[in-house]
């Protein structure tokens, strides 16, 4: 009876630091190693990172990726094979590539034949398509080696099958986005069922400038059933049993919330963004307002209080309630609150600005005037201290650029701005709904019309058209890139869907020039959103 104890290495490497991450495989290796395992089962370019981008293009960082493999090979417990994703440099050529290592030796390599050219993938840049099928044969059976998007397609385990292979054992870097799990499991059973053979699935978790890796290794059995599950956004090594042909049953970790698991991704991005590259620590300008407040909570949950500084930053237009309740939120969640008041800087620009402005009205420059004076406080605060800020702005302000260049747009990541208007008020209501007793984000700052706070009684709805609106129009436009005609067929209100793309077309130079933030969408304004600035198409109405 053929039987094999594969781990599954749900692992977080750091894009480019290869010792360390040779240090975190062949922990793994001995770890599995110890419980009984025959094979860890690595994540794709897990010796790495992913995705390693223009570094593929240096040959320094691919010859230093071959010596982290020998390296690798000479550490491992000697009754393991460790099946390890890596770069290949060959005749000239790169591979996204797996090869089998046994103490000292190289057993075999598959390169990987699929490769994706959408969406946030440039492998075409970079890598040659593998042609030769992956089966190899481990303690007696034949395993068929995929690569992340070979199992998308179905012909490369359909080859695998044909050549004799009885299990799929397969090295994924999926990217998470809202709703990508149960996509990636209809896709492996399809794969499975397919060809009648099961399917073990090991994927990197951790956080790489906009990316989120989410994990979720899961192993199916002959019929397309998830048999074994680790948790999404953490790092383990769990085992799965294959015994007479078929996945023994094993934990299926539940799936959360579309809530949580939203939550636990941005808070994932900024703890590996910040820890990372190495910060301090994070400064947030905490305004009173619901996106400023969710950005604070994802921080502290990221990085703990101590690491937090929030500094409330009041003009003669700050509400009374918005520096009570600012105040209320530091003080709950324990972290360092500072004031300064913007009101003498207004002051010297106004002075300074007068002559320039002589007979001219007031406008929304003015109000830009307060955002800068605040950006630039926050970027001192940073250059003296090192901490990063964190800047508030969220996927609906970015689509119409309702913001502002090097005010509120200031800072080095971007935690919330692939997150809906919408969808930030649910996190708040999830987020206090996760301490009940002593809930961070006051009620206040979740029921009060939002404003920014830059004139007399301003509303964001004076603006701009209700959330729900705004939402849907960005998400069919931008997101599945629908046409202003078939927007206002599904029933969307003409007007709004004319202002709302014209504002988004718009703020293009805006978007260019504003700071990575984490992906929870399948479409985020970063690496899938490539419009051109000067861009004089003609949407069809």
């Amino acid at each position: 009876m053929s039987v094999l104890k594969i781990a599954m290495a749900q692992i977080n490497p750091v894009l480019g630091d290869l010792e360390a991450n040779v240090g975190l495989i062949a922990a793994a290796a001995r770890d599995a190693w110890q419980v009984g395992a025959d094979v860890l089962l690595t994540p794709e370019l897990a010796l790495c990172g992913y995705p390693p981008e223009d570094l593929l293009l240096r040959p320094d960082f691919l010859r230093a990726c071959e010596r982290a493999i020998e390296t690798l090979s000479a550490s491992l417990p000697s009754g393991i094979i460790v099946v390890l994703g890596h770069p290949e440099a060959a005749a000239g050529r790169c591979y996204n590539s797996a090869t089998l290592l046994q103490r000292g030796q190289r057993l075999g390599t598959y390169r990987k034949q699929r490769l994706p050219n959408s969406e946030v993938f440039d492998e075409c840049r970079y890598f040659t398509p593998g042609e030769s099928v992956g089966v190899v044969e481990i303690h007696g059976v034949r395993c068929g080696l995929l690569i992340c998007e070979d199992a998308w397609h179905p012909e490369p385990a359909r080859q695998a099958r044909a050549a004799g292979a009885e299990l799929l054992l397969v090295l994924n870097a999926s990217p998470y986005h809202l709703g990508k799990q149960p996509e990636r499991a209809e896709i492996l059973a399809a794969r499975v069922r397919e060809n009648g053979i099961p399917a073990v699935y090991a994927n990197l978790v951790g956080g790489q400038d906009e990316l989120v890796f989410d994990g979720g290794s899961c192993a199916l059995d002959r019929t397309g059933q998830i048999m074994v599950r680790m948790p999404q956004f953490e790092t383990g090594c769990w085992c799965v049993d294959y015994v007479a042909g078929d996945i023994e049953p094993g934990v299926v970790a539940p799936m959360p919330s579309e809530e949580a698991e939203a939550y636990q991704a941005l808070v994932l991005g900024v703890r590996d963004y910040v820890g990372k590259n190495r910060f301090p620590g994070v400064l947030i300008g905490l305004s009173g307002g619901i996106d400023s407040a969710l950005t604070v909570a994802i921080a502290v949950d990221a990085l703990g209080a101590d690491k937090v500084r929030a500094v409330m930053m009041p003009s003669p237009y700050t509400a009374q309630m918005s520096l009570d309740d600012a105040r209320a939120m530091a003080r709950t969640l324990g972290i360092r609150y500072d004031e300064i008041g913007i009101e003498p800087a207004m002051q010297a620009f106004t002075a300074m600005l007068a002559p320039q402005f002589a007979g001219l009205p007031a406008d929304t420059t003015e109000e830009n005037i307060q955002a800068r004076a605040r950006g630039m406080i926050l970027m001192a605060l940073s250059n003296k201290t090192g901490a990063l800020v964190l800047t508030t702005g969220n996927k609906s302000e970015m689509a119409v650029g309702y913001c502002t260049l090097y005010g509120d747009m200031a800072g080095g990541f971007a935690v919330i701005k692939d997150v809906y208007k919408t969808l930030v008020y649910r996190l708040a209501r999830y987020r206090n709904r996760m301490s009940p007793d002593k809930p961070p984000i006051p009620e206040n700052i979740i029921v009060r019309p939002p404003s920014a706070e830059l004139r007399p009684d301003q509303k964001d709805q004076d603006s701009l058209p209700e959330y729900d609106i705004l939402d849907a129009i960005v998400q069919g436009y931008m997101e599945e890139d629908r046409s202003p005609r078939e927007l206002i067929a599904a029933g969307l209100p003409e007007d709004a869907v004319r202002k709302v793309v014209r504002l988004l077309r718009l703020a293009e130079y805006k978007r260019r020039q504003a700071p990575v933030g984490v992906r929870i969408t399948p479409r985020g304004f970063g690496k899938d959103w490539r419009y051109p600035i000067t861009n004089r198409y003609v949407d069809e109405y």
